[in-house]
Parts: C-alpha cells; sequence; structure tokens
C-alpha cells in the first residue's frame, strides 16, 4: 500500500539529531533491533534524569524532526502516507492502521513514529468509548463518532443483527451526520473504532456488553451454535456445532452441564435443549401441561398432547402419564382441566 520502507524513513529522521534525542526517540518508540518500547521511568534511570525530563526531551526531538532537512526531504512519503489513510477510511483505529498498512511487526513500530511525527495526523487516545485512533479529517471524525454513538443507543441488549443489516443501519446513522454512500469496507473499519459494539464469532453484530457478542465460555457458544441451528439440538450435537463452528473442542458432558446451568436454554426432550427466546418455557411435561390448561381452559387429551409436543419432544404415554397427577382432574364431559 506504501510505496516507501517506513523504516528507511525513520532513520533519515533521527540521523540529524543529538545522539541523546535520537536515542531517547528510538527507545520510546521501539525502533531498536529489539523493537522493545521503553517507560519514561526506565530511560530515566539510565540517564540519572527525571522522567519528566524524559518527556521534554522526546517532545523536543520530535519538534526537532519536523523541522528538519530530511522531513522535508521525504514530504513525499507522508503525503503517500496521507493518502493510505484516505483510502482506508481517513478515520480509522490504531490497530486497523496498523495491521492494514503496515507490512511486519518491526515496520509497525516505524509507522507509529512517522504518524506521531507527521503534521498531517492526529490522534485521539482510548476511551471508555472509542479505541485509540488516526484520522487526517477531523470533521469526519466527529462525525463518525456522532453516528456511532448514537448507533449504540439505538441497540436493544440482546439483540444481534446479521452484518448486511447491520451495514445498512450504521448507514443511516452516519447519513444523518451528512455522511453518504461508503463502501462496506469502510463501515465496518468505522465500526471498529467503537469499543460499545462488536461483533460476534458468527459476524452478528451487537453491544459488546451482550454475552451474545463478547463470547467467555462454552455456554454462549452453545447459544451461538444454537441460534444458527435455529431448532432444537441434543447437548452432543452442541457439542460437535461448537467444534465446527469454532473450532472449539467441548466434551459433550462439560456442554451438558453448561446448558442446565443457564436459563437461556430449555431442556425440551431427552437431552434436547431448545432456546428460551425461540418460546419454550422451563419445567417439567407436568407443569407444561399445566400452563396450557391455566391458558385455555379445560381441553381433551388429544388436544393436551398436541399443544405439549409443541413445546416437549416426549412420547405420548409420558403425556399421558402426567395427566394422572393430582393437580388435574378428568371433568364429567371427559375433558381435564385443573384440580381446585
Amino acid at each position: 500500500m506504501l510505496s516507501f520502507s517506513p523504516r528507511t524513513v525513520t532513520k533519515v529522521l533521527l540521523s540529524d539529531l543529538p545522539d541523546r534525542s535520537r536515542h531517547i526517540l528510538t527507545d520510546r518508540f521501539g525502533l531498536g533491533t529489539k523493537s522493545e518500547e521503553r517507560t519514561l521511568d526506565a530511560i530515566g534511570k539510565e540517564y540519572g534524569i527525571t522522567r519528566e525530563r524524559i518527556r521534554q526531551i522526546e517532545k523536543h526531538g520530535l519538534s526537532a524532526v519536523r523541522e528538519s532537512s530530511g522531513y522535508k526531504a521525504h514530504a513525499p512519503s507522508f503525503e503517500d502516507l496521507k493518502r493510505a489513510l484516505h483510502a482506508l477510511g481517513a478515520v480509522l483505529s490504531d490497530e486497523t492502521v496498523l495491521s492494514e498498512i503496515a507490512e511486519n511487526a518491526t515496520d509497525r513500530k516505524h509507522l507509529v513514529f512517522l504518524l506521531t511525527v507527521g503534521h498531517q495526523f492526529t490522534d485521539r487516545r482510548e476511551d471508555s468509548n472509542y479505541r485509540a485512533r488516526w484520522y487526517v479529517d477531523e470533521q469526519l471524525a466527529d462525525q463518525v463518532e456522532r453516528a456511532l454513538a448514537n448507533l449504540h443507543e439505538s441497540i436493544d441488549l440482546e439483540k444481534l443483527t446479521p452484518e448486511e443489516e447491520f451495514l445498512q443501519i450504521f448507514a443511516e446513522a452516519l447519513k444523518k451526520e451528512g455522511i453518504k454512500n461508503r463502501p462496506n469496507e469502510i463501515l465496518t473499519r468505522w465500526l471498529n473504532i467503537s469499543k460499545r459494539i462488536g461483533r460476534n464469532p458468527l459476524g452478528e453484530w451487537g453491544l459488546t456488553e451482550s454475552p451474545h457478542v463478547r463470547i467467555k465460555n462454552t455456554r454462549d457458544f452453545a447459544y451461538l451454535t444454537l441460534k444458527r441451528h435455529g431448532s432444537p439440538m441434543h447437548f452432543t450435537e452442541v457439542a460437535k456445532g461448537i467444534d465446527e463452528l469454532f473450532q472449539r473442542e467441548t466434551h459433550p458432558a462439560t456442554t451438558h452441564n453448561e446448558l442446565i446451568k443457564d436459563n437461556r436454554f430449555v431442556l425440551v426432550g431427552r437431552g434436547l435443549y431448545a432456546l428460551k427466546e425461540w418460546g419454550y418455557q422451563p419445567g417439567v411435561v407436568r407443569d407444561v401441561i399445566k400452563r396450557v390448561l391455566e391458558s385455555e381452559g379445560p381441553l381433551s387429551r388429544e388436544d393436551i398432547m398436541e399443544r405439549v409436543k409443541r413445546e416437549r419432544y416426549v412420547k405420548d404415554a409420558t403425556i399421558a402419564v402426567n395427566l394422572q397427577s393430582n393437580i388435574f382432574i378428568q371433568l364429567p364431559d371427559g375433558l381435564f382441566g385443573l384440580a381446585k
């Protein structure tokens, strides 16, 4: 993407500095052979001066680089870097800039140095809402962040949205801020600026605090597996699905234990689980019969069986046995109701 080597440019830019300034900038940005970034305290102890004095030397060194002949000579390189950021979206998280532009880990250090010293680039530090980011257009940066804030406010905690639909929703939020007709690649990069909006391993978007987005454990992987499948699954199938979808080997017994503990799942048959959000309610067969009769009043044996089997994968005989419980009564007309 770049027409120049970041390492070559930084070498030229540092060459005109006094030894101490060059050494401090090299250590602060990890530009040496070990690519190790050092703290102000560590460098200060080496020189026997305070961290604040090191900060002053660092600041002065950056200013000296900007005023150097080497900086002027490499003006085309900075313009090339600016064009690269513009092509990617002009407002980008620090990680996106480095992963999209730098060819290797070493180049990342030199790229950060060039972004820091280049007058065309501005950074905003990480905060509770956004990741550390770079931009080359302040107005656009403000518009994107307002759109992300409005998008966040419009999302329900439990809602997951497929990527294509989510990008359309974000495009509408951007349109309200005066930004139109940007490709999906750029919209995705802008979404990655937000710390409060995220994408789960299945490519669905939602709030990062949602357990459906920030996947932490087997229960969350099981939820996504069942949601993708769309119908009840045996716990052994869930374990297999986790392995196939996420390349995460999970023992069936462990999966079963996790499904039992989480109220997002409902046992609907022998080892079969469904999602509560699909309309299934917890409880044994007797509880299902009770809910049906409370809702609809007395019903025939056949009607009860038909309704129970909408929620539970059980045999007719199992339902018939549960109807013999003393909480139910067979009325003179042959219908079953709740005992008083």
